[in-house]
């Protein structure tokens, strides 16, 4: 029986080259590579991706849709980790840990897409508690998360890294039209009923996120505190192999939270910080940016669908 071939269009960049890195080694699969001339060639990618069983696309919108349309081969199966169809109703989205079932969805789909980095801590924190009805689909949103500069791809990596730019500052606002492309993504999935206000920044190291959402225990249900918000995610993520629920005590000896303390790591920390006196919590996910936010989900999904 042959080894199924995994052909990673787009390995040259920053999520491409972790997810080879992780696959490079493995005795039970075979990597189909192009040579670096033929990368960007058409003909040569759509031979590659037609004579694969599973093509992982790590590359801007329009040449991940240009690649989908290269599919001939009915048998190929593909991970997009573009943000090409992260809403497209007929694509699965790859979030195993979403909801209960979904890691079979993964495990059987034709198309898989890959969540965006920041929309993977928002959905992984809003999402329960809304299905739960602990939070209500009209809330007023509000997601603000920090992520290293890789989250800029290889342009920022190297711009960062090469020493030929000036030193930039250490934290950097940025999407200041409100119209980041992560936004519909973090609704659609989290089950809002209305726009979520999301303020993205980049800091001054290389990957790592931390991103928080606060609510005002006052908008919500009387009965509704800190506990409950924090044992509703707990019972949520209570099999969840790479998503960790911290303890109100945990938080609650809590002074700052690491951007980088799950770098090199597929997981997820989630915590609920909660001040009863003035009736505020605080959502906080911390995950790598390159790992359950690009690549690490990536190979996730890719082993479900080996898997099935």
């Amino acid at each position: 029986m042959s080894l199924p071939t995994i052909f990673i269009d787009g390995d040259q960049g920053t999520t491409g080259l972790q997810i080879h890195d992780r696959l490079r080694d493995r005795a039970d699969l075979q990597l189909l590579t192009l040579a670096a001339a033929e990368r960007k060639e058409p003909r040569r990618r759509a031979e590659a991706i037609n004579a694969c069983d599973i093509a992982i696309l790590c590359l801007p919108d329009a040449a991940a849709r240009e690649a989908v349309g290269f599919i001939r081969n009915p048998g190929v199966r593909v991970i997009d980790a573009s943000s090409a169809h992260r809403t497209h109703p007929e694509w699965v989205y790859g979030f195993p840990e979403m909801a209960q079932g979904h890691a079979q969805r993964i495990a059987q789909a034709r198309r898989v897409t890959n969540p965006g980095c920041y929309p993977t801590g928002a959905i992984a924190l809003l999402r329960p508690l809304v299905e739960a009805g602990l939070l209500p689909r009209e809330y007023p949103a509000t997601v603000y998360a920090t992520s290293g500069y890789s989250g800029g791809g290889r342009a920022a990596v190297d711009a960062h890294e090469s020493g030929d730019v000036p030193t930039v500052a250490p934290s950097q606002v940025y999407g200041l039209a409100l119209e980041h492309k992560h936004t519909p993504e973090i609704q659609g999935y989290a089950g809002l009923a209305h726009r979520p206000f999301f303020v993205p920044a980049y800091g001054a190291y290389r990957q790592g996120i931390v991103l928080t959402a606060p609510l005002e225990l006052r908008l919500l249900a009387s009965d509704v505190d800190g506990a409950r918000l924090q044992a509703c995610l707990a019972r949520h993520y209570a099999n969840a192999r790479h998503v960790k629920v911290m303890s109100l005590a945990e938080t609650k000896a809590m002074t700052y939270l690491d951007p980088q303390a799950l770098n090199g790591t597929n997981d997820l920390q989630l915590g609920v910080f909660v001040n009863a006196d003035h009736g505020q919590v605080l959502l906080s996910a911390v995950f790598d940016n390159l790992g359950k936010g690009a690549s690490g989900a990536a190979v996730q999904n890719l082993e479900l669908m080996l898997n099935a």
